[in-house]
């Protein structure tokens, strides 16, 4: 098969690392890629903005599957385009993808077929959403209502940040997805990710996974796109899993086929574990980054097939095999990230690191020049390793990222630190 990946991050190098290994590809490409993604694919210097390039390319080299990995294509109505040219392609449909690209849309969706959320409102005024904050206190969560790459979510634990939020949403801090501002209830409990594959009539789930989103050890500091993961998380039991498919993903993948935009691709739901029980507080419309890493490295099977199996209908009887092991993934940013850092500097030490015990290196923000690896990004690296249990990816981990010379780089220390503290007590 000839395979056409979009995206340029540590997801795609991912995603290009399982799709490249499997045997039914000839060929992969990726526009438009990066320096770790060069080593599995052919990348290309496509604008994925401009759909109609993107369609005269697959044209030109017979492609036979585009596999579109992040979530701003998705929402431009780039997997429409394609069908309408003849062109498979895997991921939702415009329509499909505002499970992600509104928040409204998705708590009216909750609501209409009974997917247990926390309460909320939606505003097109600042000063109607000014009002509700006050009357409803303390602590509750600020969203902009479009896509804001992961960062138009404020968790305000005072009336005063919460009024800020809403302030600096309503003065286009986050242009036009801020145009409208959701506000529901702070869920308390334990945040953990859920994904699922789709194939518009039904869904069969993939292996949990837990983000770590602020930029500092023990969570502190701001939210950021994700500065790592692991897989399993031990937080989600069979019981806590059987729930989450049967209240939260398959009520969604059959509401979103009532409504006549059936969802095909990857249903990513940020779940909150309450003493409720499990409750949705967002979806996301493709694989999260860094949770596709660890997913990728503990997949056992090939991905091409049920990629294909859900462009096509047919998951009802599919099934997926993972590996045992614990996967975990260390993201290495710009010394400065999520605010301003530089980009240029020089990365030395992969290989080396790469040499170390059940370690893969995937490239988020890289480019190669005259054989160097220059930092490019706010997110650079993503370092990742297989063990036994969580405590021995980590120390793998980190034992690469030792090796690694770059100065301007950092990283937390203690990604996966709460099931590690639950492995030591035996849990």
């Amino acid at each position: 098969m000839h395979i056409l990946l979009l995206g340029s991050g540590g997801r795609e190098h991912a995603l290009a690392w399982k799709i490249a290994a499997s045997p039914l590809v000839t060929k992969l490409w990726c526009a438009p890629g990066n320096a770790g993604i060069a080593r599995e694919a052919e990348c290309v210097a496509l604008d994925i903005a401009d759909h109609a390039a993107v369609i005269d390319f697959c044209k030109r080299e017979r492609i036979e599957l585009v596999v579109v990995g992040p979530e701003t294509p998705l929402a431009a109505g780039i997997v429409d385009d394609l069908a309408a040219a003849g062109i498979k392609a895997f991921g939702p449909s415009k329509q499909a993808a505002r499970l992600e690209g509104s928040k409204g849309f998705t708590k009216a969706l909750c609501t209409e077929f009974n997917i247990p959320t926390g309460a909320y409102r939606r505003f097109a005024k600042a000063g109607d959403a000014l009002a509700y904050v006050r009357a409803q206190g303390a602590p509750i969560v600020v969203k902009a209502d479009g896509l804001a790459a992961g960062k138009g979510v404020v968790v305000a634990k005072t009336l005063r940040e919460a009024e800020g939020a809403v302030a600096m949403m309503f003065d286009g801090a986050f242009g036009a997805a801020g145009a409208e501002v959701v506000i529901e209830e702070f869920l308390s409990g334990r945040e953990i990710s859920f994904f699922a594959l789709s194939d518009g009539g039904t869904a069969i789930p993939l292996a949990s996974a837990q983000d770590h989103k602020r930029v500092f050890d023990r969570d502190e500091g701001p939210n950021t796109g994700g500065m790592g993961a692991y897989s399993p998380t031990p937080f989600v039991t069979p019981e806590i899993h059987a729930e989450i498919m049967a209240r939260i993903i398959l009520p969604t993948v059959k509401g979103m086929k009532a409504r006549g935009t059936p969802f095909r691709g990857i249903l990513y739901a940020g779940v909150m574990l309450t003493p409720e029980g499990p409750k949705l507080f967002e979806y996301n419309v493709r694989f999260g980054d860094p949770e596709c890493q660890v997913l990728m490295l503990r997949m056992m099977s090939d991905i091409v097939p049920a990629m294909l199996a859900a462009c096509d209908g047919q998951l009802k009887n599919f099934d997926l095999r993972w590996f045992d092991e614990a996967a975990l993934t260390v993201v290495m940013a710009a010394k400065g990230y999520p605010g301003d850092y530089a980009k240029g500097t020089r990365i030395e030490g992969l290989d080396d690191a790469a040499k170390a015990e059940g370690v893969e290196i995937f490239h988020a923000g890289t480019v190669s020049k005259d054989g160097t690896i220059l930092a490019n990004g706010g997110r650079v690296l993503n370092v990742c390793a297989l063990g036994k249990t969580v405590a021995e990816a980590q120390r793998r981990a980190y034992e690469a990222i030792d090796r690694i010379q770059w100065p301007e780089g950092f990283c937390r220390r203690d990604i996966g630190w709460q099931a590690v503290e639950r492995e030591k007590a035996g849990g």
